[in-house]
């Protein structure tokens, strides 16, 4: 059976739908109310009960897990230690000058996807199934983690049964639930529950106000202010007591801000769970917090909270591809503050949102506003390091702007700078990541080696940020040096939840030294991760092609083109399997449409040139040739024109072909007969 989405006005309903004996095997009951625990309340809930079994059975599966799990259920320190941390993950608030990619979560959910998979296979047994409750008040990374298990898990292995209200407003879920779930309806039925006023809201407080029985809210609303703040801080004073700290990031804001002391105690517990959700990468529940936060605060009086729940928030919007809205709020800030801390920050903030975050970049605007954040911090005499920090994103923006050596020097002056004035251990994580820049820098100036010392560095510091790893293996591909490439890939692979990157980039190096059936699966892997990534398909379906797999070739292509009707690389793809199949006609259609998507396209016009030396039309295939050409010199392609000009008669121009297919790939042996053939004195 499929998975299962069971539609309904209230819990009591759905409720009474599951019980009904339809469902298979055990049916444990996750509520994944975001207002319980805040991000990943459901996955903590499944991980916290899941992980201590596993552990015993088998620890390495855990272990390959361990930055999702404490990620989602931080409860499991305790028993899963961390072995990967890094300076950005162990960096103190003060000291936090870099945050995660919003595809963090994304990371984690596919990360916790396989590991619930794997865990349940090794387990055997019947099918299993869970049932998630109130999902339609889940936190997005909640959200974005069922998403993906309804995609992934196969129903046999473990059948979801997500329950929500009539609608669901993600369009994602939404979407994978048409997909991958039977729904159900269930219908409404008469509840009265029993008891006082006073018992029922007590009741709805106890359940951290995510209760959607109208008896309940009713007695609620109808308390007394003072009462129901009482309610509200025992029920806080009795969680913060539990042991389970992720009660910090729902329940205990939620209580606490409609206690006794909303804008003190309140505003604190907002705060607390605000910093944690940042440093982490759930950026959605930062917003949340923020907005609450700022909703009790007096901005004239409570200035340092206002400006934390404000700042937390542009952060968050910028990272969630929202700039004009973050931009909206510093201009609010400048409007409200007169401090020059929080003008020093907003001017930096606001050059970053000019020269990376607004869909249409203005660099120099950008340096305009940061050129007033350096000012700002040279003239308050903050010390070195506010400083640097403006400097380094001066650098940023003078690499926008196409001026490395500006950049560098910006980079080489900041370190210096730092080295100068800060103890060793002071700032560790803002030192690494100005020499990461610099190593950017110097690879962009075409410095490689010098590049790779960086890079060796920053890994020497922080050996288990996935990144260095990863864009160090790019750049010895680009060298050439890929098996020192496949090792940096590996090694990033290792350090980080899921990253499709590293097994497309790796796919194009296996390719590369004709390891096609490796390709072939690591890209395999990519599209069970992304089945939208368009790039994965071309790539496969080249490579199953040149594997001598024209059908699954020719799927892969018919995916892709799914995705991009009017993709070239797809249509001369296609081209190509036509005529090695001898479909002279419909090749030659193949390729005109790639031509007219993208009329430079080299191994379209080497395709027609195929086909027109296979017709015997030599002159034609020399000018296909030739077009081909035009888009940058190739062995390959030299090659072949050399040949055809040398049935041609034209053996000098034949030779020139030659001998510049030698300088690009020196000791061909093809070439090189061909070279001696046309020297040969006897060739007429």
């Amino acid at each position: 059976m499929p998975h299962v989405w069971i539609t309904g006005e209230r819990v009591a309903d759905r409720a009474a739908l599951t019980a009904a004996g339809t469902l298979p095997g055990y049916r444990p009951t996750v509520d994944a109310h975001r207002r319980r625990r805040g991000p990943y309340t459901m996955a903590g809930e499944v991980f916290r009960t899941l992980v201590p079994v596993a552990l015993e059975r088998w620890p390495d599966l855990v272990h390959a897990h361990d930055i999702e799990l404490l990620s989602v259920a931080p409860e499991l320190r305790d028993i899963v230690p961390a072995t990967r941390e890094t300076l950005t993950s162990l960096a103190v608030p003060r000291e936090r000058t870099r945050f995660y990619s919003r595809l963090r979560t994304l990371r984690l959910a596919h990360g916790l996807t396989e590991l619930l998979r794997d865990h349940l296979t090794r387990e055997a047994g019947p099918t299993r199934t869970l049932v998630v409750e109130n999902v339609d008040h889940a936190d997005p990374t909640d959200v974005e983690l069922l998403t993906i298990l309804l995609r992934r898990l196969d129903p046999e292995l473990l059948t979801l049964v997500v329950c929500t209200g009539p609608a669901v407003a993600d369009e994602g879920l939404a979407t994978a639930l048409a997909r991958y779930a039977g729904h159900r309806h269930a219908p409404a039925r008469q509840i009265d529950p029993a008891g006082t006023d006073e018992e029922l809201a007590a009741a709805y407080v106890a359940s951290d106000g995510t209760s959607d029985e109208p008896a309940l809210l009713g007695a609620y609303r109808r308390l007394e202010p003072a009462a129901r703040a009482t309610l509200h801080d025992a029920r806080a004073a009795e969680l913060e007591g539990d042991g389970e700290w992720t009660w910090a990031l729902g329940a205990v804001p939620y209580h606490r801000e409609h206690g006794a002391d909303p804008a003190g105690a309140g505003a604190r517990a907002l705060h607390t769970a605000l910093e944690y959700t940042i440093s982490m990468g759930f950026y959605h529940a930062t917003l949340d917090y923020g907005e609450r936060g700022r909703a009790l605060v007096d901005w004239s009086a409570q200035e340092v909270l206002w400006w934390a729940f404000t700042s937390k928030m542009t952060t968050s919007l910028m990272l969630l591809s929202r700039a004009p809205e973050a931009e909206a709020l510093y201009d609010e800030a400048r409007s409200f503050s007169l401090n020059p801390v929080v003008h020093r920050r907003a001017a930096y903030a606001t050059a970053m949102i000019y020269t990376r975050h607004h869909e249409v970049r203005d660099h120099h605007k950008a340096k305009a506003w940061i050129h007033q954040a350096i000012v700002l911090a040279e003239l308050m005499g903050e010390g070195g390091l506010p400083v640097v920090f403006q400097q380094n994103g001066l650098a940023l923006i003078e690499l926008h702007l196409g001026d490395l050596p500006a950049a560098l020097r910006l980079v080489d002056g900041g370190m210096a700078r730092l080295d100068r004035e800060l103890d060793p251990e002071e700032h560790r994580l803002h030192r690494s990541v100005l020499l990461y820049n610099r190593a950017q820098i110097l690879a962009g100036m075409g410095r490689t080696e010098e590049a790779l010392v960086d890079y060796a560095a920053v890994i020497a510091v922080d050996p288990n940020y996935p990144e260095y790893h990863f864009d160090t293996g790019n750049l010895l591909h680009s060298l050439g040096r890929d098996t020192e490439a496949l090792a940096a890939y590996a090694e990033a692979r290792r350090l980080s939840p899921t990253f499709g990157e590293i097994y497309y980039n790796r796919a194009d190096v296996l390719m590369g030294l004709g390891e096609w059936e490796a390709a072939v699966a690591d890209l395999g892997y990519l599209l069970e991760l992304d089945p939208g990534y368009l790039d994965a398909y071309v790539n496969r379906a080249g490579a199953l092609a040149a594997l001598g797999r024209p059908d699954e070739a020719r799927a892969d292509a018919g995916a892709g083109l799914a995705i991009d009707p009017d993709n070239p690389y797809l249509h001369c793809l296609l081209g190509d399997l036509h005529a090695e199949e001898g479909r002279t006609a419909e090749a030659e259609g193949s390729y005109a449409v790639a031509l007219r998507f993208d009329p430079g396209l080299a191994p379209a016009w080497a395709g027609r040139a195929a086909l027109a030396y296979a017709a015997g039309e030599l002159t034609a295939a020399v000018g296909y040739l030739d077009r081909a050409l035009e888009g940058g010199e190739d062995a390959a392609l030299l090659y072949n024109r050399a040949t055809i000009r040398r049935e041609l008669g034209l053996v000098g121009e034949a030779l020139a072909d030659l001998d510049r297919a030698l300088e690009l790939a020196p000791g061909d042996p093809d070439t090189l007969r061909e070279r001696e053939l046309c020297l040969d004195p006897a060739f007429p």
